[in-house]
């Protein structure tokens, strides 16, 4: 896209950065560079495919049955995985190809504030982002939360920059829109309701066309699942109940706490009852809204729309996480982190503007130097805590395929089934289906189970130390050792 307005003029009070700041060295690519070599150096030599991870990758992989499609989930990361399961099973270079297409689309969704507020700004924001422990983390999995998160920062910028005359601008609201819906429904909702709002409220941003394009691209990014929703459960509303009491059951109650508790891990705190991590971990996330409500509150005219509207859509997109769940996960609030960088950025590059405009070289130098130590701890800690929580992520699907290698070694070969304990992600492990009679994600009956056991083989995974199930009790034992599980194996009889 290239914005026609190239001075500090305005469109109907939407203005552009000075036309006349110099690009220099192209700090945007070297931050998408450097997200890149993290997750390819790091991530992708240590982590296999993770519980979530393995739900969503099933669904598009040839090789291997689909584990159960909860109502809650979208299907959008299936869009993204299905070109290279296609053609080959290998982790790594799934991995890979999310690592690059992540860092790519990082560059894209920022190099779009660049004639909103500027060069150093806009890398800025990629760089605090990129430097959070959950984005370096999650950017070469098959999980959503940073899509919608990427998405987002696309969909603000397109529409300050359709306000501003480009005619192409409003087909990217649409796009950006339509992808984050499609990644998490409800995520695309809660990014469109402040986008229409602004759409209505404010005048620049009050043209037909922009609320369409809104409009529209959350009606496509919803289509699929609206469709499923009548496919197997019979209608949205009651799909809507059923994501509820999968959800743990959503409704009106302050779940910040949780937030706050699981901000350093563990990855899904369900229920949160975690000890907080040490308040020093957690400062620059109490101080996130009144650095947004400073930036706010500060920003120069042409940039003053570029600072609140992002704010307002990272609020909406924090609500459902803030306000709904009755429990917590790091990444739940990328969306929000992604937005909120921008304004942060802005604000932070303008106190170090300031400062170097000051009379009184000691003052400039203490300011500066204040700045970049607050920025190099900040990023420091997010590193710690991301190789911390990276350690323990590579040692829980190593005991998945662990456990499924031991499996296979007692005799489970595909066509198989797995069930019990942590059966998704071994069951896909093992080249198996997945299925459980019970919890949330219950997807099969007694009745099934034993049909099952006639056709192929059948294990049940119970946390070592446990009984058998009921129905499983003369099943053959299998210990897995180094996994903290045992299975039973079904004895094989023939029709």
């Amino acid at each position: 896209m290239t914005v026609r307005v190239r001075t500090a003029g305005t469109v109907h009070g939407v203005r552009a950065a000075p036309g006349h700041e110099p690009r220099g060295f192209p700090w945007l690519l070297l931050v998408a560079a450097a997200y890149l070599l993290v997750q390819l150096a790091l991530v992708l030599p240590r982590l296999n495919l993770g519980w979530d991870e393995s739900v969503y990758v099933s669904q598009v992989d040839p090789r291997i049955p689909a584990a159960y499609f909860s109502a809650p989930r979208s299907r959008g990361i299936g869009f993204l995985t299905a070109p290279v399961l296609a053609v080959t099973g290998s982790v790594p270079v799934l991995r890979a190809w999310l690592a690059l297409l992540s860092a790519a689309a990082l560059y894209g969704a920022f190099a779009l504030w660049r004639p909103l507020i500027g060069p150093v700004r806009c890398a800025l924001a990629a760089a605090l982002f990129a430097g959070l422990w959950t984005t370096q983390l999650y950017g070469s999995q098959a999980m959503p939360n940073l899509w919608v998160g990427i998405a987002a920062v696309a969909a603000v910028a397109c529409l300050q920059r359709a306000a501003l005359g480009e005619r192409r601008a409003p087909a990217g609201v649409f796009l950006a829109v339509a992808v984050a819906t499609l990644m998490r429904l409800s995520d695309g909702v809660w990014l469109a309701l402040p986008l229409l709002a602004a759409c209505l409220w404010h005048r620049p941003f009050r043209r037909p066309p922009l609320v369409a394009a809104v409009v529209g691209g959350l009606a496509a990014g919803a289509l699929q699942w609206v469709v499923e929703a009548y496919v197997r459960w019979g209608g949205v509303l009651h799909r809507l109940d059923v994501s509820s009491a999968t959800e743990g059951g959503m409704g009106l109650r302050w779940a910040g706490d949780a937030l706050w508790r699981s901000l350093d891990g563990p990855l899904l705190c369900r229920p949160c009852t975690v000890t907080p991590p040490p308040l020093a971990a957690t400062l620059w996330w109490l101080a996130l809204p009144p650095l947004l409500i400073a930036a706010c509150l500060t920003a120069p005219a042409y940039r003053r729309t570029a600072t609140w509207l992002p704010v307002l859509c990272a609020v909406g997109l924090s609500v459902p996480y803030l306000f709904t769940l009755p429990y917590a996960a790091p990444r739940f609030l990328l969306p929000a982190y992604a937005l909120a960088a921008l304004p942060v950025a802005g604000l932070v590059t303008d106190i170090a503007v300031r400062a170097r405009g000051r009379p009184g070289r000691g003052r400039r130098c203490l300011t500066l130097t204040v700045l970049c130590l607050l920025l190099g701890a900040h990023m420091g800690q997010q590193f710690a805590v991301f190789a911390h929580n990276l350690r323990g992520s590579e040692r829980t699907t190593r005991r998945y395929l662990l456990a499924a290698a031991q499996l296979r070694k007692g005799g489970l070969h595909e066509p198989c089934l797995v069930t019990g304990t942590q059966a998704p992600p071994i069951g896909y492990a093992a080249r198996c289906a997945s299925a459980n009679l019970g919890g949330n994600n219950r997807s099969i009956t007694l009745t099934a189970l034993g049909e099952r056991t006639r056709r192929e083989p059948v294990a049940v995974l119970v946390t070592e130390g446990s009984p058998a199930p009921s129905y499983a009790r003369h099943w053959r034992p299998l210990t897995l050792p180094g996994t903290g599980l045992t299975a039973f194996l079904a004895p094989r009889t023939t029709p």
